[in-house]
């Protein structure tokens, strides 16, 4: 079919604008390949009105979608919203010609209407598939109503017979044939002929139509328009025409909906037939909770496998293997099919039951007797699996990243180590070995089917936890982390994407004052943003099958990394990456006497040492440091890395040797510059500085360049560059899928951040005890934004009943000034004042407010685990933490308890967060 598109832009000279189409398909991460769309240039007269006409071929498809961009002399300049394009049904059989006036569709201050957190969750509709009309000339009308409710559709209604004479009862419903994108088609005949029965009339050149969209619900509750009556004049249609009019966006006076949620990691559910460990069987359970309290999300860390060494150290969720494979221990072993070893099955369900009756997750041994129990399944199961069409279909759609995953998995076990470095012949993937890893005929494929079994098994038990969610109206929110393992799959499969001569981490906070050092190899950010970012969207679009939200956590990644030099342990010796660095020049502009050998080497004076060492001063000048001149010392060349030092301590666990070791590393960090990575020319002021024994040295009025100096550097140089450097990849992951994107925006936040999450409406994440606002010392409830997720804790945090004792002057100026109470704050934290607490963040304008289920517990003192801090999930200031938190009680068990279900549901409903 001949169809024609037109849209008004306003451009310069040497810009033009194209049109982008391709034809629908069903599958959701398919349909955002741009690769696959065909590029046409427009054309214009005036530099205003661009018009193309092209033939789509209704025999390949019936249904297209599309949209524009401008491209400038050297580049695509700009493009239209892409998570929700334009869409075209060529549906009207006696249409012979088609001509479609569009208008451009901008980044919506709504995108969160689109997510299918809302449109598939909260707002979720039945599908009603679209019908094909045979009128001799149609008139189509298309617009965008995102503000409907759950179970509302949109109807016209207006002034004409063919639109109902405004009886509601003749309104024309409209088909919802895109997210939140509504047609209609009418009889352009009817609107030319002349009109009777008090109805208005329209001459025989053009017809003026009047009408409105009004919301009808599922019970018939009625919601009109606001504003004014639309008209609309329409020019005669010949024929076999279909015109299709794009107009505004329709408005409903509708609140903006809130809704509330619970924070609880997968592997810390706990069910009377869970192994241990939290699984995606339990999941469904949770969900079920959520539901029945009035909730709308569930929130969970991520569920990636991150098995690298096979032991408890792998229960860091948050350095994952594969950024596309699910975790072992999350299979729910009840939904696989019998042992039919009964002896066997015996045995395994006595281990079970012990294992599930362990106050905190035993992660060596429930991971060893899942594997185990899943072996046993593969062994009894697996050749049927591998055989059935499904699997086939999964292997199909995963290929890209199942085969090197699952030779990275045999490799690691073969070799006794994740350290593929070490693994002869195969210290990098090599794509040629993918035909015979993919051959169920050859030996290589029998080798590692075991794990495409495994994630197949995953994958649809993860799926059907997601429907489940839907089904309930429960948002399933997600969790990304900001890195990945650096002896993993990806490191291992992709290496051209990662730097691993550095450590990616977080600069000094309240919580970790040495800052934090992941461990995570830092990303190759040119690289990625040459191929568009590839790695990213196929990384969130992989997630999107299984969640409707996500937490993108430390998002100030993406504006600039905090990399720390491979040899260094803490977190203190980092700088930002990218960052402007300083000159020479430029850090004597500021009134600093720059000292380079002085400011770029440890201070290791006779002063420092005693002050550190006291009693054991001769005994580390003599064993760990050397004398330069004067009062001056260096470190031993053994012992001059904090990686040295770490491991000429190894093993040593007195306090003795804490304080020495601690103490060099003290030594090691104690400098005022770091050099640039890329340029030792350059330099950056170190973080935190103003702490350290050689800023201390410093005379007065250098101490105050420096500090000018370093305010600049951190918090107003590099604003512009850190912004522009986010823009080059945040717009192309927000626009990737339609989950709804919430951010980790917490520590050290230039102001640029703001900007990028405000201009790609990307939800912050919004403490009251942490609060942005500098000036204040909790932040003001009544005062977040509605693009926000309000929470009292997260994982890395202490539970709002062990933040209550961990500084009483701190909570006693919280319980007068935030709770208006006077006296003296009880202590420990009473069920009473958690309920009001709790209460006051559920009503606060936030969109989000989702609460760790620990929380949720503080409520109610006969509910709640008597010991607080068994409650913690992680400790940020421990690198080597444990994550073994479980609940103390099932699901079941909570599920069964009306009284505190009724609490909730009542702090829920009273909030308008139902």
């Amino acid at each position: 079919m001949n169809v024609k598109f037109n849209i008004q832009y306003c451009t310069v000279y040497g810009e033009e604008v194209l049109l982008n189409i391709a034809p629908t398909v069903a599958d959701e991460e398919s349909a955002q390949d741009l690769s696959q769309y065909q590029v046409i240039a427009m054309s214009t007269h005036n530099g205003k009105t661009w018009s193309v006409e092209t033939q789509l071929d209704t025999k390949k498809a019936t249904r297209y979608d599309y949209f524009y961009s401008v491209r400038g002399v050297r580049s695509i300049k700009c493009s239209e919203w892409k998570t929700v394009t334009h869409r075209i049904e060529l549906n009207a059989t006696e249409a012979k010609r088609c001509e479609v006036t569009d208008r451009w569709i901008d980044f919506p201050g709504d995108t969160y209407l689109y997510s299918s957190a809302f449109t598939d969750c909260v707002n979720r509709r039945a599908h009603i598939p679209t019908q094909p009309t045979s009128y001799a000339s149609t008139l189509r009308l298309v617009v965008r109503a995102p503000q409907l409710r759950s179970g509302m559709r949109l109807h016209l209604v207006g002034a004409q017979k063919a639109l109902g004479c405004w009886d509601l009862s003749k309104a024309l419903p409209m088909t919802e044939h895109n997210y939140n994108e509504w047609y209609v088609d009418i009889d352009a005949s009817l609107l030319f002929a002349a009109q009777k029965h008090g109805c208005k009339k329209a001459d025989d050149e053009v017809a003026e139509i009047e009408f409105k969209f009004v919301a009808i619900g599922d019970k018939n509750e009625v919601e009109w328009e606001t504003g004014n009556n639309r008209t609309l004049t329409v020019e005669p249609l010949n024929k076999g025409d279909l015109r299709i009019l794009a107009l505004d966006q329709a408005f409903f006076a509708l609140y903006n909906q809130k809704v509330a949620g619970t924070l609880i990691p997968v592997f810390s559910l706990r069910s009377e037939g869970s192994f241990g460990v939290g699984d995606f069987g339990d999941l469904k359970l949770m969900i079920d909770w959520v539901a029945k309290t009035h909730q709308r999300v569930l929130q969970v860390l991520p569920i990636n496998d991150s098995t690298s060494t096979h032991t408890w150290t792998d229960s860091y969720p948050y350095s994952c293997i594969s950024i596309y494979a699910l975790h072992p221990q999350y299979c729910d072993l009840r939904q696989l099919p019998a042992i039919k070893d009964k002896l066997e099955a015996d045995r395994f369900e006595m281990l079970r039951e012990e294992l599930n009756a362990l106050p905190q997750i035993d992660y060596e041994r429930v991971n060893n007797a899942k594997i185990k129990y899943l072996k046993t399944i593969f062994a009894q199961e697996g050749k049927e699996v591998l055989a059935s069409a499904e699997f086939k279909a999964f292997f199909l759609h995963t290929e890209h990243w199942l085969v090197p995953y699952a030779q990275y998995c045999y490799l690691r076990d073969k070799n006794g180590t994740c350290e593929f470095a070490k693994w002869k012949g195969h210290t990098q993937w090599n794509e040629a070995d993918r035909a015979s890893l993919s051959n169920p005929k050859n030996k290589a494929f029998e080798e590692v089917s075991f794990f495409y079994y495994l994630q197949f098994v995953l994958d649809r038990q993860m799926r059907g936890a997601h429907e489940y969610a839907r089904a309930r109206g429960v948002i399933l929110k997600g969790d990304i982390p900001i890195g990945v393992n650096r002896n993993g799959c990806d490191v291992w499969h992709e290496p051209e994407y990662f730097h691993l001569d550095s450590q990616a981490g977080a600069p000094p906070d309240a919580f970790s004052v040495n800052g934090q050092n992941w461990g995570l190899p830092t990303y190759n950010w040119d690289r990625m943003v040459a191929d568009e970012c590839k790695w990213w969207v196929h990384r969130f679009r992989n997630m999107q099958q299984y969640f409707d939200a996500y937490r993108i956590d430390h998002v100030l990644g993406f504006f600039r990394i905090w990399a720390i030099p491979i040899d260094c342990v803490h977190g203190l010796l980092g700088q930002f990456q990218p960052a402007i660095a300083m000159s020479r020049e430029e850090i004597q502009s500021y009134g600093l006497n720059f000292q380079e050998d002085l400011f770029t080497k440890p201070f290791i004076a006779d002063w420092v040492i005693n002050r550190v060492f006291k009693e054991h001063a001769e005994e580390v000048k003599e064993k760990y440091l050397q004398h330069e001149h004067d009062d001056i010392f260096s470190l031993k060349p053994e012992f001059d890395t904090e990686r040295k030092i770490e491991a000429a301590f190894a093993g040593k666990t007195t306090d003795k040797d804490i304080w020495l070791r601690d103490g060099l590393y003290a030594m090691v960090e104690d400098v005022l510059f770091v050099r640039d990575r890329q340029n030792p020319n350059m330099f950056h002021p170190r973080i935190t500085a103003q702490l350290n024994f050689i800023y201390e040295a410093l005379w007065q009025n250098d101490k105050d360049a420096f500090n000018r100096l370093y305010n600049d550097y951190y918090y107003r140089r590099n604003n512009d560059f850190w912004y522009h450097e986010a823009m080059k990849k945040l717009p192309l992951l927000s626009q990737a899928t339609r989950m709804l994107i919430c951010a980790e925006d917490l520590g050290m936040v230039p102001d640029c951040v703001q900007w990028v999450m405000n201009e790609l409406r990307i939800l912050s994440l919004e403490l009251q005890s942490m609060p942005k606002d500098p000036s204040v010392e909790f932040g003001h409830l009544s005062r977040n934004p509605y693009r926000s997720v309000c929470t009292l804790s997260t994982h890395d945090m202490p539970t709002l009943r062990q933040w209550w004792d961990e500084d009483y002057d701190r909570t006693q100026k919280y319980y007068n000034t935030m709770l208006y109470r006077g006296g003296a704050a009880p202590h420990p934290l009473p069920g009473w004042l958690a309920r009001d607490i709790v209460s006051r963040q559920l009503t606060s304008p936030s969109m989000l407010c989702v609460l760790s289920l620990q929380d949720w517990f503080a409520i109610d003192e006969r509910i709640r685990l008597a010991d607080a801090n068994a409650e913690r999930i992680n400790i940020p200031a421990n690198p080597k933490h444990y994550w073994r938190y479980r609940m103390h009680m099932t699901i079941e068990q909570l599920l069964a308890d009306r009284d505190y279900n009724d609490q909730v549901k009542e702090l829920v409903d009273e909030a308008g967060r139902k």
